[in-house]
């Protein structure tokens, strides 16, 4: 049987990147019962646990290079990895993986890539010599399709498609576990108590936005509804939301477990409305069908509330509490009309994601083929 080795931002206790990795195994499962899967990863023997696969660890090149000898093709995604906001080290780390997947002769195909932003010279140059040499690229939005092309990568098949968390379906979610955690966490799960999710990050030593957030909470305490953090990078989100919870006046809970990519899910399934910094926080939210309100901190932010036809409530930089406070009051108001046009959105986009494991599975069938590999072992 066919071998597929997946490298990305996984194994770091990220529960975004960890959705990401769940939601491509478990499309690519769906698609092709047998097909085996290794995954580079900070954490090998825990990533292995939880999802069974076998893994490799991410920062040893005699495992990544054994990992990728063996494989028929590489994976790079998805998520944001190829980017220097964050400094020039993780962009180096993941073009090198694919450089050496390139130079051992294996296909490389890109899951729904977030693009950019690249901004030093060395970093679009880097882009340009080893991106153009990928086998296919599938990114997750318009914008990373315009990033490439204004870096002159345009040689390999490029397609849009969606994030791959959005191809999840509410079903594969018991909502009765989330109810369960939120009990134990001491909310009243009562018909008549509101849920409000509030997923908040540290960003670039900024403080306004959480004195932002914290009035907003007030707020919707105020009117009666429970306002629970959500911490999705385990522990660092944890410190933020308790940043936050010091700074209001009006009760809320910060849940402290580390949760799994299904508890959280549940978690969020259980809210009424989600306000949120971390992408993958939105994104649950809306595949959840629990409207979401987006504060920004990055362009990926921005990128995919405009996929649902909506803008984020306001920017980290520059926050503006009237800003915020319209777009929650506007859900608020009609849940109903919030949730229903959610639902109409997310439709289309969760295809677009399920689709992305079929144009990689037909990659690989097509190089296996021109390998001369047995029917049997696609």
């Amino acid at each position: 049987m066919a071998k597929v080795c997946i490298s990305g931002y996984y194994g770091f206790d990220n529960l975004g990147d960890e959705a990401v990795l769940f939601s491509i195994l478990k499309t690519l499962r769906d698609l092709r019962i047998g097909l085996r899967i290794e995954v580079l990863s900070q954490q090998p023997q825990l990533t292995e646990d939880i999802y069974r696969v076998t893994a490799a660890n991410r920062w040893k090149l005699k495992e990544i290079y054994r990992a990728l000898r063996d494989s028929d093709m590489l994976i790079s995604g998805g998520g944001s990895l190829l980017q220097d906001v964050t400094g020039t080290k993780s962009l180096l780390y993941y073009l090198g993986v694919i450089w050496l997947a390139q130079l051992l002769g294996k296909p490389v195909f890109f899951y729904a890539q977030g693009i950019g932003p690249v901004n030093t010279p060395l970093g679009r140059f880097l882009m340009r010599l080893v991106v153009n040499r990928v086998s296919y690229i599938t990114v997750r939005d318009e914008s990373s399709l315009l990033d490439l092309e204004e870096m002159k990568i345009t040689k390999p098949p490029i397609q849009v498609v969606a994030d791959p968390v959005l191809g999840l379906e509410q079903k594969f979610v018991d909502e009765a576990l989330g109810r369960k955690i939120l009990e134990e966490a001491g909310l009243d799960l009562s018909i008549e108590r509101k849920l409000m999710g509030i997923s908040v990050r540290e960003w670039q030593g900024l403080t306004e936005y959480k004195e932002v957030m914290a009035e907003v909470c007030d707020k919707l305490a105020r009117i009666g509804y429970q306002v629970v953090f959500l911490p999705m990078h385990y522990p660092d989100d944890l410190k933020a939301s308790e940043e936050v919870v010091a700074l209001m006046e009006q009760p809320a809970v910060v849940l402290t477990g580390k949760y799994s990519v299904v508890e959280m899910a549940s978690l969020i399934a259980n809210m009424d409305l989600l306000l949120g910094m971390r992408l993958h926080a939105l994104i649950l939210a809306a595949v959840m069908h629990v409207p979401p309100v987006a504060l920004s901190y990055d362009p990926k932010i921005d990128r995919f509330m405009a996929l649902l036809g909506k803008q984020a409530a306001t920017q980290v930089e520059a926050p503006v509490y009237e800003e915020l406070w319209c777009a929650v009051e506007e859900i608020i108001c009609e849940p109903w009309v919030a949730r229903e046009e959610l639902i109409q959105d997310i439709e289309p986009l969760r295809q677009k994601a399920r689709s992305t494991a079929a144009i990689a599975l037909e990659l690989l069938d097509q190089c296996l083929c021109r390998k001369g590999s047995p029917a049997g072992y696609l």
